[in-house]
C-alpha cells in the first residue's frame, strides 16, 4: 500500500516519487547490446526508437517532424501553432531565437501566437510531412478539437494527438458543449492518443474513451511553471506506474486492448528515458532535450506550446544555447560528453542490456529501487 502522510488534522497525502526518486536494479542476467530492441508499434505504426517529439515550435516543424520520422521516432506538430498561422515563421523562429533573460519574452509569445489559425496552412502542412515518407502526426487542444478536426482529417493524418495541459473523460461546462472524447474517438477511423493526465482514474477513463494512447504528465520541466501558476504538480515516476497500473486493470477489463503510455515531463537524459519506461511506459515524449539538435526550427530556443497563452501563460522562455549535436547524435550518437544528453536511446538500449531484457516490454518488468 502506498505512503499516506497526514499534513494535518483531517487531511492526509498520498507520497508521490520523480524519476530522480528512483533508480534501476539489474536483474541476474546481463544481455549483449545488440541483440536489445527498442522498438515499438502504436496501432499499425511501427517506430524504431520509444521517441515522441513534443508538439512545441521550438523543436517540431514539418521538417523537423520528417527528420525525427525518418530516424525512427514520431514528429508531432502543432496545429495551433506558428507553422499553421504564418506561411513562413522562419523570421518570427530566428527573432525568438535571439531573445535573452532580459526580454519580454512571453509577451512576444502572446503577440505572435495571436495570429489566426489557418486552415490552408494546416492541409499545406500535413502534406509537406506526408510526402516526407513518414509518419503524419499532428496535435491539437480540447478546445479546438470540435472546430479543427474536419480540416485535419480531410487533410489525411495517420494518428491524431488530443493534447492539453490536463485533459478528462468527463468534462463539465455550462457554458460550452463539451467534446465528448468516447463519442469523438468512436467516429473516427484512426489511432488517437489523448492526454495528459496524472493518475490512476484518469488515466483509466481516458483508455475508456477508445484511445490507442495515453500521454501521462504535464510536460513539466525546469522551464513549466504548472507547479507556480496552478499548484499542480505530480511527479512522474509515480504518474507513469498508477498508469500502468490502470492499464493492467483495463486490459482484464477488455480481455486484452493494450493502450500504449506516452511519458510527458522530467524526461532530460537517457537515464530518465529508461527509468520512465521501467515505471511502465511505452515511449516518451522529448520536448527541451530536443532543442540542443542542430535541426531545432527555434535554434537552441525553448517554449511549452501553453507559454503563450493569451491569459494564464504556464512556462517559462527558455533562452536559446548552443546545439549539442544533429539531430542523428542526439538519438544515436556518438556522444562526447557523458551527462546523458546524448545518444539517448544508445543510453536506453545499453540500460535494458545491462539489465538482461530483450524489448521495451520485457524491460517494464525491471525492479526499481527509491534512492533518495
Amino acid at each position: 500500500m502506498r505512503d499516506v502522510v497526514e499534513i494535518g488534522l483531517g487531511k492526509t497525502a498520498q507520497r508521490g516519487y520523480h524519476l530522480d526518486d528512483i533508480a534501476i536494479v539489474p536483474s541476474r542476467r546481463t544481455r549483449d547490446v545488440d541483440d536489445v530492441s527498442t522498438s515499438w508499434q502504436l496501432d499499425a505504426y511501427p517506430f524504431k526508437i520509444p521517441c515522441v517529439g513534443h508538439p512545441s515550435d521550438a523543436t517540431m516543424s514539418p521538417a523537423s517532424a520528417v527528420a525525427l520520422g525518418r530516424l525512427g521516432g514520431l514528429g508531432v506538430l502543432n496545429v495551433e501553432g506558428l507553422w499553421t498561422r504564418y506561411e513562413d515563421p522562419s523570421k518570427i523562429l530566428d527573432e525568438l531565437a535571439a531573445l535573452d533573460e532580459d526580454s519580454p519574452a512571453t509577451r512576444r509569445l502572446q503577440e505572435v501566437y495571436a495570429e489566426p489559425i489557418r486552415p490552408e496552412l494546416i492541409v499545406e502542412r500535413v502534406r509537406e510531412i506526408r510526402e516526407g515518407g513518414v509518419t503524419v502526426a499532428v496535435r491539437v487542444s480540447p478546445q479546438h478539437t470540435l472546430a479543427l478536426a474536419p480540416v485535419i482529417l480531410d487533410a489525411g493524418v495517420d494518428l491524431l494527438v488530443i493534447q492539453g495541459t490536463l485533459v478528462s473523460a468527463e468534462h463539465v461546462s455550462t457554458t460550452d458543449e463539451p467534446l465528448n472524447l468516447k463519442e469523438f474517438i468512436a467516429d473516427l477511423d484512426l489511432p488517437v492518443i489523448v492526454g495528459g493526465c496524472t493518475d490512476y482514474k484518469t488515466a483509466l477513463h481516458l483508455m475508456r474513451t477508445g484511445a490507442a494512447g495515453v500521454i501521462v504528465g504535464v510536460g513539466a520541466d525546469e522551464w513549466s511553471t504548472t507547479d507556480t501558476v496552478l499548484g499542480i504538480r505530480v511527479p512522474m515516476a509515480t504518474a507513469i506506474a498508477d498508469a500502468a497500473a490502470a492499464r493492467r486493470d483495463y486490459l482484464d477489463e477488455t480481455g486484452g486492448r493494450y493502450v500504449h503510455l506516452i511519458a510527458d515531463g522530467d524526461v532530460q537524459t537517457s537515464g530518465d528515458i529508461a527509468k520512465a519506461l521501467g515505471c511502465g511506459a511505452d515511449a516518451v515524449m522529448l520536448g527541451e532535450p530536443l532543442t540542443q539538435a542542430a535541426e531545432a526550427p527555434a535554434n537552441g530556443a525553448w517554449w511549452h506550446s501553453v507559454s503563450s497563452h493569451p491569459k494564464l501563460p504556464r512556462g517559462a522562455f527558455g533562452v536559446a544555447g548552443p546545439p549539442l549535436g544533429s539531430l542523428e547524435q542526439l538519438l544515436y550518437g556518438p556522444a562526447d560528453d557523458p551527462d546523458g544528453q546524448l545518444n539517448l536511446f544508445g543510453g536506453l538500449k545499453r540500460a535494458m542490456a545491462k539489465c538482461g531484457y530483450r524489448d521495451l516490454k520485457e524491460f517494464q518488468k525491471v525492479g526499481l529501487v527509491i534512492d533518495r
